[in-house]
């Protein structure tokens, strides 16, 4: 008998997968429900109850999780005062999405609105401080378009435009 074929990269799953380091990620995983109507998959607690690893799916993706484990290296953004990563999440409703994460506990950076590139956007800082963009795509644009309202736009200073 020939050994069944194993799948590289799993059928549920995608190429690239977030991994987010949480101080808290057990509690990371309600708000990610509460907020973004994520399901659990599975959490690999430790003895003492901390997650050694953790998954919930959001949509389409998997989103994993840990807790904290500075002597293992595994930081969190507060920890790290800050982090220059952003997740970024296609809705259906970006408005309300962003309003149902507010209500989870979510912090709104940037509220939705038009952006020049097609796509309804904002941007959030949930608890754990990950911050997240999230959107609807409510236009089909040309990169001819999209450069064309990007130079209709009013100068800024914030984006160097």
């Amino acid at each position: 008998m020939a050994a069944p074929t194993v799948r590289p990269i799993p059928a549920d799953m995608h190429s690239l997968t977030p991994h987010l380091v949480c101080d808290g990620a057990a509690a990371a995983i309600d708000f990610y429900r509460a907020a973004f109507g994520a399901v659990e998959a599975g959490r690999l607690p430790t003895p003492d109850g901390k997650l050694m690893h953790a998954m919930v799916r959001i949509g389409d993706s998997a989103l994993m999780l840990v807790d904290a484990f500075p002597q293992m290296g595994a930081l969190d953004p507060k920890a790290l005062k800050g982090s220059p990563v952003t997740l970024h999440l296609y809705v259906t409703d970006v408005d309300a999405t962003m309003a149902q994460a507010e209500r989870a506990g979510a912090t709104i950076t940037m509220p939705p609105q038009d952006m020049f590139w097609g796509d309804r956007y904002g941007q959030l800082t949930d608890p754990f401080g990950h911050r997240w963009s999230v959107a609807t795509h409510v236009q089909d644009l040309t990169p001819e378009q999209m450069q064309a309202n990007l130079a209709a736009l009013p100068p800024s200073p914030d984006c160097g435009h």
